[in-house]
């Protein structure tokens, strides 16, 4: 059993370092946000679909429980674009470490949709999560707080703000697909969800004249990366997740997904080297996220268990 259990958290660490790959593909393809999510939604729902019908899953729900998927495939197409843009605005790194900040906006909604009252430790581990953040971008951005009051933002800070954007959607949409997960398959939630999402942005590119000749004219080294974000990155990612968790308990894989900006930020410094070399001060900020976010994991946990 040993060898089985080593087996599956070998798997886990494997997809959580493919979706750090993601950011990697974000950069090197050279489409803007927007045509980028709505190529990699468009090819992902294809390539479930055929997934689906070769397992022959059940496609039906109730009406409701489909227009609530499809819906909330806006959310998650949302937060792809202002991942996507943050990554062209900034880098990698800025990126991720902003990104970190989705359990801690978690922590907030929570309260909200569940109706529960807001834990004390939640509130402290967030405002250490803004001393982190404020490390993160001072070491690219000095004096940003003076700058963002007189609207002399780089494109580091916009990329700071697309980012928290993008962690905060994030955050809303794990909410959200946490109480589809409970009775609906999660294969078929996800096709339904990234179908959602190419239907909105379809109808937005049609009405804003962006379906052109160009729009699909793409180059083959894109259409090579774009295959393997479709794929690799959110495809296949998604279902081998659904299925480690089968194994693996839930507190495990979400100390592993942690490691995503880890893995994350260090490849875009071994893949970009000076793009992505950030400064003493970023790593502080990055770190004190991170141990932050384990931390409140490992409370969490242990309430739930006692």
């Amino acid at each position: 059993m040993p060898d089985v259990n080593l087996k599956h958290n070998l798997h886990l660490h494997l997809i959580v370092f493919i979706w750090g790959f993601t950011a990697i593909l974000g950069k090197l393809i050279s489409l803007d946000a927007l045509p980028l999510v709505w190529w990699r939604m468009s090819l992902a729902v294809v390539l479930i679909f055929g997934y689906i019908y070769y397992r022959k899953t059940n496609f039906q729900l109730a009406r409701k429980d489909i227009i609530l998927l499809i819906v909330s495939g806006l959310v998650i197409a949302l937060h792809w674009i202002t991942f996507f843009k943050a990554i062209k605005v900034s880098n990698i790194s800025i990126t991720l470490a902003c990104l970190s900040t989705g359990a801690f906006f978690t922590s907030i909604l929570e309260p909200i949709f569940y109706k529960r009252k807001m834990v004390w430790y939640e509130i402290v581990f967030g405002l250490i999560v803004l001393i982190g953040l404020y490390f993160v971008i001072e070491s690219s951005e000095p004096n940003f707080i003076q700058k963002s009051i007189t609207s002399n933002m780089s494109g580091t800070m916009h990329g700071v703000l697309l980012a928290l954007t993008s962690a905060f959607l994030s955050a809303s949409f794990s909410i959200i697909n946490g109480k589809f997960a409970r009775r609906i398959d999660a294969t078929i939630v996800s096709f339904y969800e990234l179908l959602g999402g190419v239907l909105f942005l379809s109808v937005f590119l049609l009405f804003s004249k962006q379906f052109t000749a160009e729009f699909f004219n793409i180059t083959l080294t894109d259409f090579m990366w774009l295959g393997i974000l479709a794929s690799v990155c959110t495809a296949y990612a998604f279902i081998a997740s659904v299925n480690v968790m089968k194994y693996i308990s839930p507190y495990t894989v979400m100390l592993t997904i942690n490691l995503e900006p880890v893995y994350g930020i260090a490849l875009a410094v071994l893949i970009f080297e000076k793009n992505e070399q950030m400064s003493f001060s970023f790593y502080i900020g990055a770190t004190i996220i991170l141990i932050t976010v384990i931390l409140n994991g490992l409370i969490r946990n242990r309430k739930k268990s006692s």
